[in-house]
């Protein structure tokens, strides 16, 4: 399945199940497919080209092997819904998590992901996710860690209580 690559579209297959033993034909299969894009028509085309796949490639298995004993079928379940969304960088609460970052002496670093700002920014309400200040690695991975400096990374949390604190300020 090809996606776009402005704006970031991606999909993960991250589980594959299904039988009992290495030789056995399997009773039941399962896959859990993660699709994400910075763009709503674009996440909108990625589900629906890959829900427009699974018929047919339960078409093309029934069709190669003996079904005497029943037809294979697909149930596709939706398990969890992350919209898009964005805060644009001319809006208020961009401009003072940006001023904050730079008076604190770090650098801002700008990017879209998955996190419990995708609601409300869906909504149209303005939202940023602060990042921890913590350095990590192996993001989503077994070998998945975070570097501790104390004081980079109290730093980092004074400087997003203070964002808060003028955000709150600024309502």
């Amino acid at each position: 399945m090809q996606v776009p690559t402005n704006p970031k579209t991606v999909y993960n297959v991250g589980i594959v199940e299904g039988g009992t033993s290495v030789n056995s034909i399997p009773f039941e299969t399962a896959m859990t497919i993660d699709m994400r894009s910075n763009g709503k028509a674009e996440l909108a085309a990625e589900e629906k080209t890959f829900l427009a796949i699974l018929p047919r490639a339960v078409e093309a298995e029934n069709a190669a092997r003996d079904t005497k004993n029943g037809k294979i079928t697909v149930d596709a379940t939706l398990i969890g819904d992350r919209p898009v969304g964005s805060t644009p960088s001319t809006a208020t609460i961009h401009q003072i998590a940006t001023a904050v970052t730079k008076a604190g002496g770090l650098m801002p670093r700008y990017g879209a992901g998955s996190s419990d700002s995708n609601i409300p920014m869906s909504l149209g309400v303005q939202a940023l996710t602060l990042g921890s200040g913590f350095e990590t690695f192996r993001n989503h991975s077994l070998g998945e860690g975070m570097k501790l400096d104390r004081p980079i990374n109290v730093n980092s949390m004074a400087l997003g209580l203070a964002t808060i604190l003028l955000l709150a300020d600024a309502k």
